[in-house]
Parts: C-alpha cells; sequence; structure tokens
C-alpha cells in the first residue's frame, strides 16, 4: 500500500494540522461561532483525508492542502457529486475556497487552488435552474414600487451591473467614479486612480475576502472576481446613486461604505443580509417569493445577476463583454477588454443596457 505525506513526514502532517487549526483559530478571532468553526472543520479534514489517500487524487498520488493543485481539488468536488446534493457541493466547495482565498491572503499559502473551480462552478450552476422569467416591464413596475433611497439605488445598482450582494456591499465610495455628480463630489473622498479618465463607473475589486481588512475594515463577504473589474454607470444607475448619497448617514467605518444602513445598525456598512431582507420583502409583495420556493420562483438578490446576464447577453451578442462585466473571465480576455476598455466596454454597455426607470 502507498506510503501517505503523513506516514512519510510526520513533521509535514503536523504542519497540515496547524493550517487548518491555525484558520481555524483566526475564525475564533474573527468572532466566527463554535458551531460555524466546527462545520468548518468537518469539511477541512474530510477535504484533507480525500488528498492523503493516493488512491482517489487524479495523479495517484497523495498529496496535501498545502500542495494541493486544481485538479486535486476538481477532483474531489466531482467525488462528492456521487453521494451529495448539489447544493451540499456548492456549501462544502465554498468552505474550502474561502480557507484556500483567506491563508492566501494572509501569506500563509501562495495562491487558491480552488478559485477557478468555483468559478467554474458557478457557470455551470447559475444557468442550471427553471428561474422564474420576468419581463423588463416586470422589473421596471417593481422598481418603481420601491420608495427608500438605499433600497432602489441598492437593486438598481445589482439590476445595472450584474455584481453579487457580498460585492455591492462591500463598495465604498472611494470605488465610485461620478465626475458630473454634485452629490458625490460633497464626499471628502477620491475615487482611485483606477476610475481617472473612465466617465461615470464603479471599480469592482477583487481583494475583499471575508475576514481580510480592506482600506481599514474587517470584510464579511467575499468578492468572487478573479480580477478587477471597472463597471460602467449608467445615466439611470447615477441619478439613484445620487439620490441615495444626498441623504446617506455618516458612516462608522473610516472605509467610507458607499452604501450603509439605515435602521438598526445605522451607518454601519450594509451586509448581505439586510439586502436580502428587503429584497424577499418587496419580492413577496409583488407575489415573487414564497417561503420555501427555490430558484424557480423566488426573486432573490442573485436573480438581479441572472436577469443582468441574460438580458445583455440577448442584446449584445458579445458573451466576451459580459464576462468581462460579471468579472468570470481570465486573465487574457480580461486583458483585451480592460485595454480597450473605453471604446469596447462602455460603448458596448451604453447602446445596450436596458431602462429600469422609464
Amino acid at each position: 500500500m502507498s506510503e501517505t505525506n503523513a506516514d512519510a513526514d510526520p513533521d509535514a502532517a503536523a504542519g497540515e494540522q496547524d493550517l487548518i487549526d491555525r484558520y481555524l483559530e483566526d475564525q475564533r478571532f474573527h468572532g466566527k461561532s463554535e458551531r460555524t468553526r466546527a462545520s468548518y472543520e468537518r469539511v477541512l479534514r474530510e477535504f484533507e483525508a480525500f488528498l492523503a489517500n493516493p488512491e482517489r487524487g487524479p495523479g495517484g498520488e497523495a498529496a496535501t492542502p498545502s500542495s494541493a493543485d486544481r485538479r486535486e481539488c476538481m477532483a474531489w468536488v466531482h467525488e462528492m457529486r456521487n453521494e451529495r446534493a448539489p447544493s451540499t457541493v456548492a456549501s462544502y466547495a465554498s468552505y474550502v475556497h474561502r480557507f484556500y482565498a483567506y491563508m492566501s491572503q494572509v501569506g500563509e499559502l501562495a495562491e487558491n487552488p480552488m478559485s477557478l473551480v468555483v468559478e467554474e462552478m458557478d457557470e455551470a450552476i447559475d444557468p442550471d435552474p427553471t428561474r422564474r422569467d420576468l419581463s423588463l416591464a416586470d422589473v421596471r413596475g417593481f422598481v418603481q414600487g420601491i420608495r427608500h433611497p438605499l433600497e432602489r439605488a441598492v437593486v438598481v445598482t445589482l439590476l445595472k451591473t450584474g455584481l453579487r450582494v457580498g460585492e455591492c456591499c462591500n463598495l465604498d465610495l472611494r470605488d465610485l467614479h461620478l465626475p458630473d455628480s454634485d452629490a458625490r463630489a460633497a464626499f471628502d473622498v477620491e475615487p482611485r486612480v483606477h476610475l481617472q479618465g473612465r466617465g461615470a463607473s464603479i471599480f469592482v475589486p477583487a481583494e475583499p475576502v471575508r475576514g481580510a481588512v480592506v482600506n481599514g475594515e474587517e470584510r464579511y463577504e467575499s468578492n468572487k472576481r478573479k480580477r478587477d473589474t471597472v463597471v460602467p454607470v449608467d445615466a439611470e444607475l447615477e441619478r439613484v446613486l445620487a439620490a441615495w448619497l444626498a441623504i446617506r448617514p455618516d458612516a462608522r467605518s473610516p472605509a467610507e461604505p458607499l452604501f450603509v444602513d439605515t435602521s438598526q445598525d445605522w451607518g454601519a456598512r450594509l451586509t448581505a443580509s439586510g439586502v436580502r431582507s428587503f429584497v424577499t420583502r418587496h419580492a413577496r409583495d409583488a407575489g415573487w417569493y414564497r417561503t420555501g420556493g427555490g430558484a424557480s420562483e423566488n426573486v432573490t438578490p442573485h436573480y438581479f445577476r441572472h436577469f443582468f446576464t441574460t438580458h445583455l447577453r440577448d442584446r449584445t451578442g458579445d458573451r466576451g463583454v459580459v464576462k468581462y462585466l460579471r468579472g468570470d473571465v481570465a486573465s487574457d480576455v480580461i486583458d483585451t477588454y480592460t485595454h480597450d476598455w473605453g471604446s469596447r466596454i462602455r460603448d458596448v454597455y451604453e447602446s445596450n443596457i436596458y431602462s429600469i426607470l422609464e
């Protein structure tokens, strides 16, 4: 029988044990509950056991979490599909992805081998569910019924940019450039240099990872982008963002979040759960949400990303532009679009983005 890494080198095995233990300890410091940490440990140890068995991996050799590559992560996900429900597979994969993302962010590991695996899973999973088929007129009526400036700004941002809800909540004022807006100019926060000369636009960074400190604030949501992305802001989105900025409370955080809570956690960064709460409320009022319902009937913040992708792809016929805006492209493709951002991305976007408010 083949000798595992643990058998061959007890010190290496102890190091791997320490790697997972250090991650779990950091999560305790970040305030994660004992129950959450136990769930992470169960999945990570299961992943570790898979890697340690040379008969289960793709290369016929034992590996460890620190030595595993993309193919070994894919093999683990593939094996799980034979034993577990798709939702469980997605959850377990996300646990390992967060482990790698965090450990690479803090310098314990060089890279995240689960990053592309999760990205490929998202691409495969997103189109699969049969979703509620809402027309543009339906969505316009929905937005028309949202009166609160914060809630309207968030929903229109999601619909117009295809951002994930966590990415939207992670936006800071520095990520928004509205050169012709008095409301934006009233804040003493300079836009990122990445936005100079780009016109009205939003910078969506790849860097925020749950538990990491970014721009002076610990983040509780992860941006799942492979690369930074600059997304155009059209006149409609600029209008609703300006309306929100005109009444935005002072933020508690020095990071100056773009979207802050206006209810119980006044001035704190808006959370993904907060967004889901008010989107669910409005969707339920519209008859588009049922407790216990699935993707086929419930409208959630992720539905807006699906709506954006479907409609913009149909209008442009250019999958590359849509994949760039979604943040789902490899480095060679994104470099092409980044180089020609002004004439390629903005022109295609402004020529094809749908109207929400009219």
